[in-house]
């Protein structure tokens, strides 16, 4: 989200923008890392081209994405931080030519995020966000913004360890397992992907998960050795 950006924008004092593929790409430096902050735009197709780009273009080394998510598991709340240490795609449907969730011709239909990146992104949040509850695990995305009871329910019942959900991260999941790239992802829950879940989405942005984003990544490039 813009606001997320924008938070993250404010740590870095020597940000310049390049147009790429209809994105604002801005590249500057944080913590001695040379860095690209960009959106990824909504939706498995938006992101995926958006880190495409990021590898291509930008020769980057490692991709950090973070955004909001719906809660799935029971045992996560709103204000709850997951970061993905596997991510799926819901809607991913080829059957009965391939089994349901597998991405064809793959052979498999989850995707792993990188275990040190992953590692460091949880001591990261813990340190930064002290007062709040960190999990990892899995993370599904779909293109569809999941607002209903049924359709979480039923997301719970059919992929039961799923603790939440959102519409990209599988997708740069896919495109970073097919180049190769590093990948971590961290989301901040901002509702149960219920009949509640559009309720004060933006200010939920604005004042929760803007800041948690911009402390994630600013102790995860603290932490993070320099090339």
């Amino acid at each position: 989200m813009q606001e997320e950006l924008s938070a993250v924008l404010a740590l870095m004092q020597d940000a310049n923008c390049e147009t790429v593929a209809g994105r604002h790409f801005w590249h500057g430096h944080l913590h001695g890392h040379s860095v690209v902050a960009v959106l990824s735009g909504i939706g498995k197709v938006a992101a995926a081209i958006t880190a495409t780009v990021l590898i291509e273009k930008y020769q980057v080394q490692k991709i950090l994405f973070t955004g909001v998510a719906g809660g799935l598991a029971r045992h996560v709340k709103i204000g709850d931080v997951v970061v993905g240490a596997a991510l799926l795609q819901h809607d991913m449907d080829a059957s009965p030519l391939f089994p349901q969730y597998e991405v064809p011709l793959l052979g498999r239909a989850r995707f792993e995020a990188d275990k040190d990146m992953t590692q460091c992104l949880i001591e990261s949040a813990q340190q930064a966000l002290p007062q709040v509850q960190v999990h990892s695990g899995l993370i599904i995305s779909g293109d569809q913004f999941v607002s209903s009871a049924s359709e979480s329910q039923r997301l719970q019942k059919d992929i039961s360890d799923a603790l939440a959900v959102e519409m990209e991260g599988a997708a740069l999941a896919q495109v970073c397992h097919a180049y190769g790239m590093p990948l971590a992802v961290v989301r901040t829950l901002s509702d149960r992907a219920d009949d509640d879940a559009h309720t004060d989405f933006t200010q939920f942005v604005k004042d929760v998960a803007s800041p948690y984003s911009a402390a994630i990544v600013s102790e995860f490039l603290r932490r993070l050795p320099k090339a």
